[in-house]
C-alpha cells in the first residue's frame, strides 16, 4: 500500500470516528425522574415548562420518568438509569442511602420565596374532627411510606403528641399521591389524611377541591423543600451545567409549587432535620426498600 493509499484509508477511519462521536454525542439526554405527588400524566403535564426550559439550555434532550410510587424513583437511580430526580425530603434521605446520590438544589418559588414548607392532617370540615385526639376509630390515609409530608412527619407528629399510630385508627391506607389523599377526604373515602400544605394550596387553585371544605387537625414543623438530586457518579461537567440551567429558570410554573423564582444550591446536611425525625420513629433507612 502506497503512502497515499494509506493516507485515504486513515482519513476515511478518522471521519468514521468522527461521525460515530457526533451521533454519540447527538443521541446524550438527560434522564430526570419526578416523585408521583400527582398521576404521573399531570406530573410531567406541571412539570412541562421547566424540562423544556432545561432542554433548551442544556441542548440536549431531558426525558422525564415518573414511577408508581416513591421508591420507584430511588430504585431507578440506584440501578443507573436516571441522572437527575426530583425527590421528597424523606425519598431523598433514603436514597441518599441506598443509592449514592446527593441533593444539589431546590426550587424557590415567587409566591412564598422560601424552599420549606409543612405536612397537614387534613379532615372534612363538619365531621367533628378537630383535635387529633378525633382521630381515634377514624380512617385514614398517608401518601406513601416514603413520603415526608404524607408519612414520616405527621406518623412522628403523632408519636410526639402522645398517639400511636398503630391503633389509633380504625384502618390506614397509603393512597400513592397528595392529591388522591386530598381527594379521598373531600369525597369521603378516608376521614382524615396527611398531605403537604403546598399541594393542597394547589389542588384549590386548581379547583379539585374548596378550602372551606377541610379542617387543619395538625401542622408540622417547616420541613426543607424536596430537592433535585444527581447521581454522584455523573460527569462534572454536566452537573454544573444542570446547576446553572435550574438556577435560571424563572417565571414559569413548576408542580405544585407555583412560579419559579430559580433553583438555589442546598446541601446533604439541610436534611438532618429528615434524618431526626426518622429516629423519632426509629427507622432504619437502609432497610426502607
Amino acid at each position: 500500500m502506497n503512502n497515499f493509499s494509506r493516507f485515504v484509508r486513515l482519513a476515511a477511519i478518522a471521519c468514521l470516528s468522527i461521525s460515530a462521536a457526533c451521533q454519540a454525542v447527538a443521541g446524550e439526554k438527560l434522564r430526570i425522574g419526578l416523585i408521583p405527588s400527582e398521576d404521573s400524566q399531570a406530573m410531567i403535564e406541571s412539570s412541562k415548562q421547566v424540562l423544556s426550559s432545561l432542554e433548551d439550555k442544556l441542548g440536549i434532550p431531558v426525558e422525564p420518568f415518573v414511577a408508581t410510587d416513591y421508591n420507584g424513583i430511588i430504585e431507578a437511580l440506584r440501578a443507573g438509569k436516571l441522572d437527575v430526580a426530583y425527590l421528597g425530603p424523606f425519598s431523598y434521605v433514603l436514597a441518599a442511602s441506598v443509592a449514592d446520590v446527593d441533593a444539589f438544589a431546590v426550587a424557590v418559588t415567587k409566591k412564598t420565596g422560601q424552599s420549606a414548607y409543612k405536612s397537614l392532617i387534613l379532615a372534612r370540615k363538619g365531621s367533628g374532627i378537630t383535635q387529633l385526639s378525633d382521630l381515634q376509630n377514624h380512617t385514614f390515609a398517608f401518601v406513601d411510606p416514603s413520603s415526608a409530608s404524607g408519612h414520616l412527619f405527621p406518623k412522628a407528629g403523632l408519636e410526639q403528641a402522645g398517639f400511636d399510630p398503630a391503633t389509633l385508627f380504625s384502618r390506614v391506607i397509603f393512597s400513592g399521591s397528595h392529591d388522591a389523599s386530598i381527594l379521598a377526604v373531600a369525597n369521603g373515602k378516608v376521614d382524615a389524611a396527611a398531605v403537604a400544605d403546598r399541594i393542597l394550596a394547589n389542588a384549590v387553585a386548581r379547583g379539585l377541591v374548596k378550602q372551606d371544605d377541610f379542617q387543619v387537625v395538625w401542622s408540622s414543623r417547616p420541613i426543607p423543600e424536596s430537592p433535585m438530586v444527581w447521581r454522584r457518579s455523573l460527569d462534572p461537567e454536566l452537573k454544573q451545567k444542570v446547576a446553572a440551567a435550574l438556577a435560571s429558570i424563572k417565571n414559569v410554573p413548576w408542580g405544585d409549587q407555583g412560579e419559579l423564582d430559580g433553583f438555589q444550591p442546598t446541601t446533604d446536611a439541610a436534611y438532618d432535620v429528615v434524618r431526626e425525625t426518622a429516629k423519632v420513629l426509629d427507622l432504619d433507612l437502609r432497610r426502607l426498600k
